[in-house]
């Protein structure tokens, strides 16, 4: 008999036979306890056998939820996630899971916990975006919970989570672009912004930029790596550079000639300082865009002078991301090819380039229509 209810002094506790254990020789039972009626536990019991013959029964142990999380952070984390993102799903457990749900078994976790856990953050004025971070991290924990046999399901994929508000895309126009760069011209920064609304690449590849990366002579650049910051890591570990996420983000971009000059009066100013100071001139493993001993700037520093300068004028609400952006929508506004934007901003398809600027689509549609017709049809002169 693979299974049986036992009823005793008005308990009820089911026996499922396991079969024998090939390391020990010996046969092993499983005993469950069961708070119910007869038919509720003959309905638990048919439940158990189904999971043994299908072979998805997992032995429930003592292990809790806030144990299993940081044994993933450590031996799973650690090895297969960049820093970034494991100190993203550390933050996450440390400051929104564990202290709620971090003493429940891991097998009696159910959807109603984290709906509850979802629920009660909105209410305490967490953003959906950050709530949905907790439902990605407890997602992708318990998933590897199931693969090592811990769990029988993943009981995130049974809970729904608050929709995220798209944040409006908000993007310069030509007159714009021309007012920002002025306000920047005279400050440290006016380089970096520069190179970062003509060529559309992100914050993390333009503080990970070498010498060595730019061809002035050819007007061209390679982005092979980007910069990664990590806050609760020591000072002397804080920086690292990592070659990009994807194979579409290693790329090449060709210069327009203005971003040339600029980085060439950039070299030759950067130079003037270094030497004025006692320092020997950029080298080609230099970073470009550094303090003036060589050392690399913080994300988080030109992330505020990006916003100071943006407020000075007049352009309050456009991010540093937006200057991608920017790149990108004055782009396909001249008629230039969505694949060629999709190749300098270094998305992973052309569809996520389609996707992201639709809003420009219906005047590039216009536009097409109206060549078409001039093309096609014949140049009828009126009298």
């Amino acid at each position: 008999m693979k299974g049986c209810i036992i009823e005793r002094n008005g308990s009820i506790r089911l026996k499922v036979s396991l079969g024998k254990n090939p390391q020990t020789g010996k046969y092993e039972s499983y005993y469950e306890t069961f708070h119910g009626n007869r038919t509720e536990a003959q309905k638990r019991l048919r439940q158990l056998l189904t999971e043994l013959d299908k072979g998805i029964f997992v032995k429930p142990g003592k292990t809790i939820l806030g144990e299993y999380l940081k044994s993933w952070l450590l031996d799973y984390c650690g090895p297969n996630l960049s820093p970034r993102t494991q100190e993203l799903y550390s933050y996450i457990c440390e400051k929104h899971v564990l202290p709620t749900l971090g003493h429940i078994p891991l097998v009696d976790l159910r959807p109603q916990h984290l709906q509850r856990l979802y629920a009660e953050k909105v209410s305490a004025g967490l953003s959906n975006r950050t709530v949905q971070l907790i439902h990605v991290t407890l997602h992708k924990a318990l998933k590897n919970a199931v693969k090592s046999g811990l769990l029988v399901r993943n009981i995130t994929e049974s809970v729904d989570t608050p929709k995220i508000q798209n944040r409006e895309m908000r993007v310069m126009s030509e007159t714009d672009l021309h007012i920002f760069l002025e306000y920047t011209r005279n400050t440290p920064y006016y380089a970096l912004f520069y190179t970062s609304l003509f060529t559309g690449m992100r914050r993390a590849e333009l503080l990970a930029l070498r010498w060595s990366d730019v061809d002035l002579e050819l007007c061209q650049l390679s982005v092979t790596r980007s910069m990664q910051y990590i806050g609760g890591a020591a000072p002397e570990n804080r920086i690292s550079f990592r070659e990009p996420k994807t194979a579409k983000s290693k790329r090449s971009i060709a210069l327009s000639p203005s971003t040339v000059i600029t980085l060439r009066e950039h070299k030759a100013k950067q130079t003037e300082l270094r030497q004025s100071l006692g320092y020997a001139p950029p080298l080609d493993n230099d970073l470009i865009f550094g303090h003036y001993d060589g050392s690399p700037l913080l994300p988080n520093s030109v992330t505020h002078a990006w916003i100071k300068l943006v407020r000075r004028c007049g352009l309050r609400g456009i991010r540093l991301h937006d200057a991608r952006h920017t790149h990108a929508s004055l782009l396909l506004k001249q008629g230039v090819h969505p694949k060629i934007v999709q190749e300098r901003l270094g998305h992973g398809s052309i569809q996520i380039t389609l996707d992201l600027y639709s809003h420009i689509a219906p005047g590039l549609q216009q536009a097409a229509a109206n060549k078409f017709d001039d093309i096609v049809l014949p140049k009828v002169k009126v009298d």
